[in-house]
């Protein structure tokens, strides 16, 4: 038994083909889906024994009426026929239908576990337009491996079986022949297609991610792309990525039309050596007809193997893509046993916090805050500084390294993550916009939410005046595209004040906005957080006299806090930051 393991454990080569195979299957299923494969494969069988009893007991009976028989002879074999074909016909179907239910049913759950293994995930190497392809194609593979790979595969062995035995009952040495064309089509021929289909199935696969990834950059950029003048370069990227899909598809057609040929002549070659060898051997018209016509009808469930093996290497890049998205490792650890949801008021402490990414420099060392019930701090500094890895660290989608942070006195790594994020959440960076009505698109954050409350959250978010002059029901672009800026994060604002959680963590809010919709949105956003337990994030000081403190990061660390007016009359970023912008608002005032 030859073979070598890879860094996973897993197996490969000759010897861990079928050790693969039984560890995807088993993956795939569970207890209740495995019973519904049974059921489709023994359906699909029990139709293929039906077509070969079907052309056995028409041949026999068709050879047989030609010797113009008593009818009494030949009604055995009438009745055999009618019921052989209604019964191919029923068990064709019931196959189709629970074979179709068991892949559908292993598809939706390889999904969910795809979407489980991503939220919360660490760094992921995937780009969007890659991940959806693999949501997408990749997944869709399930169902290959199970109705064209799997089922295909177990009725053609039963099917096979039985043929060699009514053969071996007719003519032990035309079994024997049987066989062996049947090994050739259905074991030879699959294992062929596969490794030659293997090199192409491992590089069609990310082909169409690049591909998938191009066309959205097109799609979603093209703006962009036209201001820069890079819109002929990603086309012409595009249509290389293109071309060297099409050239892939080509080479798998190639193999799978090799395949189907070398399968009918293996085929046409064993009835062929079939009948002459029946001949030879002085075998009866009626007997030689059913033995060639068995002979020739048990190659159909065989046949599609060769597709199948073909298939299989492409299915079998398609899992260990999903499996590269599934393996991903986690950046936070639940509890064993976690510790009853936090009750509000909340009181939230992070003494001496310290988190790295990776073998880097501390991304925050040592940092230290308290949001009381109904506080409000701000925290400001450059790019870099560790604001966003701070909320990320108090929602749970980062591991603290050292240091603590507590909810009501207890550490927030005994709480599971989603009761965490269901009282500290908020406005992230990037809010998405999906493709669907603006009232959808808010019902995002309070599904049950009446429409009452929806539009509170949208007055307070000061979006009401757009919402009724555009309507509830107006379906926004994909990723915000119909909005503007300053109209997507007061949406992302409203769906924060909607969910209401009990500290509001808001990232940037009036980042990549100009300075007049910037400072509405501060001031809009800073009067809906009155009285609110608020961690605001931001790049501008104006409106923060407001908070109840500022606290400044420099390089993961904390420099400066205290309030507004004592911030700037202290030497230190705060300061120079204030003075700067100052400057630019008096500039912008005089041009004006």
């Amino acid at each position: 038994m030859t073979g070598t393991t890879d860094s996973t454990g897993t197996v490969s080569g000759r010897a861990g083909g079928s050790v693969r195979g039984t560890r995807m299957i088993g993956t795939l299923l569970g207890p209740g889906m495995a019973r519904r494969l049974a059921v489709a494969a023994l359906a699909g069988s029990a139709a293929d024994l039906a077509g070969v009893a079907l052309i056995a007991s028409a041949a026999w009976l068709i050879t047989r009426a030609a010797e113009q028989p008593p009818l009494a002879a030949l009604s055995v074999a009438i009745v055999g026929v009618r019921a052989f074909a209604t019964g191919k016909g029923v068990l064709r179907y019931a196959e189709r239908l629970t074979g179709h239910d068991v892949a559908l049913r292993a598809q939706a759950a390889t999904r969910e576990r795809l979407y489980d293994s991503l939220i919360p995930t660490g760094p992921l190497r995937q780009r969007g337009a890659d991940l959806l392809s693999r949501m997408v194609d990749d997944t869709e593979a399930v169902q290959d491996l199970l109705v064209r790979c799997l089922l295909p595969a177990i009725a053609a062995l039963l099917t096979g079986i039985a043929a060699v035995v009514i053969g071996a009952f007719l003519l032990p040495v035309a079994a024997l022949v049987l066989a062996l064309g049947l090994l050739v089509a259905g074991v030879l021929l699959p294992a062929g297609t596969a490794a030659a289909a293997r090199r192409w199935s491992a590089r069609i696969a990310p082909a169409r991610a690049e591909l998938a990834a191009r066309v959205a950059d097109l799609v979603h950029g093209a703006a962009d792309l036209a201001a820069y003048g890079a819109k002929e370069r990603a086309l012409s990227d595009g249509m290389a990525a293109d071309a060297r899909l099409a050239a892939l598809e080509r080479g798998q057609s190639r193999i799978n039309a090799t395949a189907l040929g070398l399968g009918v002549l293996v085929q046409g070659s064993t009835v062929a050596a079939i009948t002459l060898i029946a001949q030879t051997a002085g075998l009866g018209q009626v007997a030689t007809a059913v033995l060639a016509l068995t002979a020739l009808v048990s190659f159909e469930p065989v046949l599609p193997l060769a597709a199948a093996g073909e298939r299989f290497a492409g299915v079998s890049a398609a899992l260990r893509r999903l499996a590269e998205v599934r393996e991903t490792p986690v950046t936070v650890t639940e509890p064993d046993a976690p510790a009853p949801p936090p009750e509000a008021p909340l009181t939230v402490e992070v003494a001496d916090l310290v988190i790295r990414h990776g073998d880097r420099a501390p991304a925050l060392d040592g940092v230290s805050l308290t949001l009381t019930p109904g506080r409000r701090v701000a925290v400001v500094g450059p790019s870099g500084a560790g604001k966003s890895t701070l909320l990320s660290a108090l929602m749970r989608t980062v591991d603290i390294g050292s240091g603590d942070i507590r909810i009501n006195g207890v550490d927030i790594r005994s709480y599971a993550t989603d009761d965490v994020r269901a009282v500290m959440t908020g406005l992230t960076q990037d809010p998405y916009v999906f493709q669907a009505s603006f009232r959808d698109n808010l019902r995002l954050a309070g599904p049950e939410a009446s429409d009452g409350e929806l539009a509170e959250s949208v007055r307070r978010a000061r979006l009401d005046a757009w919402a009724e002059r555009t309507g509830w029901d107006t379906v926004l672009g994909e990723d915000g595209r119909t909005v503007s800026g300053g109209q997507l994060q007061r949406l992302a604002l409203a769906r924060a004040l909607l969910f209401d959680p009990s500290v509001l963590l808001l990232d940037e809010p009036a980042e990549a906005l100009d300075e007049e919709t910037a400072d509405a949105l501060t001031a809009d956003l800073l009067d809906a957080t009155r009285g609110r337990t608020t961690l605001l994030v931001t790049h501008r000081l104006r409106g923060l006299e407001q908070v109840d403190e500022i606290v400044v990061l420099e390089d993961g660390r904390v420099t400066q806090r205290g309030t507004h007016a004592e911030l700037v009359s202290a030497p230190g970023y705060y300061r120079d930051l204030w003075e700067s912008e100052t400057l630019i608002a008096a500039s912008r005032a005089s041009g004006a």
